[in-house]
């Protein structure tokens, strides 16, 4: 038994929830939860945005290259898409017409790197990567991470378009905020992928919500909740209500179960288990989860009806449509 291991035994974290269960070797929990299996390398990203994220991070993956690479350049092709209001240029504004971005990357060393609230530059989550690489922090904010980006030689541009600027105009006639299901696969681009030598990498980037206040910061740039690696066990990305997933740290989670024994499919039902009981009013938002385990088992779920994920494995790209709690 591994030190990790043991040490959850003796404490007893290994009885949460559904773990029990699995722990347990509960035939009907494991017939009930079930994880399809890929070889490696493989890529899956949240949203159909995802499809064109792994095309891009399957051409390093497929000739050897590392994780870290294909996440990086995988979300960097949704990050400059104009089309895409939800992730980078072309992002909804904030309530005072300002796009301000956030992301996070983590390698599989355990490196990782973040930066929230970042005007100006169209590619956050290289930034986030320079963070991780040559900063003894994991995350900058704001005017400091703008700072840091230009040092870096970062080109600052304006990245908000006609189109998002006409749409934020249009809101301030009514000043009405109210985040929807699922518009315009909301609201960000989360990327794992599992490279050839097996090793595991995650990125996480979005413009957040919009007409949010400004300053707000959702999970995607923090590690843990909107994405979280562990090269041992596996990795897990989130997508939605970025405070839902905050306040339930829900990628850790994700991860430390299936370090449980749960597979990543058992393990992102009960991070959605975890919201429905602990958060009042949680059926008015979408949260959804991705997890892969070092096995090349995915396991994908979500709040709503809608969640759908791109899986790049065996050569083939598909989307696929997630199964939900709230039937």
């Amino acid at each position: 038994m591994s030190s990790r291991r043991k040490f959850l035994k003796q404490s007893g974290l290994a009885t949460l929830g559904v773990a029990a269960a699995a722990a347990a070797g509960c035939q009907t929990e494991k017939a009930k939860h079930t994880s399809s299996t890929t070889t490696h390398p493989l890529a899956i990203s949240t949203w159909k945005n995802g499809m064109q994220a792994n095309e891009a991070g399957w051409k390093i993956l497929s000739n050897g290259g590392r994780a870290i690479d294909a996440v990086e350049q995988g979300v960097k092709v949704v990050e400059a898409d104009p089309n895409d209001m939800s992730v980078g240029y072309g992002g909804r504004p904030d309530r005072d017409g300002i796009v301000t971005l956030d992301a996070c990357i983590m390698d599989e060393t355990g490196n990782a790197g973040s930066v929230c609230a970042l005007e100006n530059i169209k590619h956050p989550i290289s930034v986030a990567r320079r963070v991780m690489e040559k900063t003894p922090h994991v995350m900058l904010a704001g005017d400091g991470a703008l700072q840091f980006a230009k040092e870096e030689g970062f080109v600052e541009e304006n990245i908000l378009t006609e189109k998002a600027k006409q749409q934020w105009m249009e809101w301030r006639k009514t000043s009405e905020y109210k985040p929807l299901i699922n518009i315009e696969n909301h609201d960000t681009i989360g990327m794992l992928a599992l490279d050839q030598k097996g090793d595991i990498s995650g990125a996480c980037t979005t413009s957040g919500l919009a007409y949010k206040m400004h300053g707000r910061v959702g999970d995607s740039p923090i590690i843990g909740a909107g994405m979280y690696c562990d090269n041992e066990i596996g990795g897990a990305v989130a997508t939605g209500m970025g405070e839902l997933v905050m306040k339930t740290l829900g990628s850790f989670l994700v991860v430390e179960l299936m370090n449980q024994g749960l597979s990543p499919q058992q393990a992102v039902e009960e991070a959605i288990a975890r919201i429905v009981k602990k958060i009042p009013g949680y059926q008015d938002f979408q949260i959804g989860y991705l997890a892969i385990n070092k096995a090349g088992e995915v396991g994908a779920y979500s709040l709503h009806k809608g969640f759908n994920y791109a899986l790049y494995a065996n050569d083939k790209n598909k989307l696929i449509d997630s199964d939900y709690y709230l039937k």
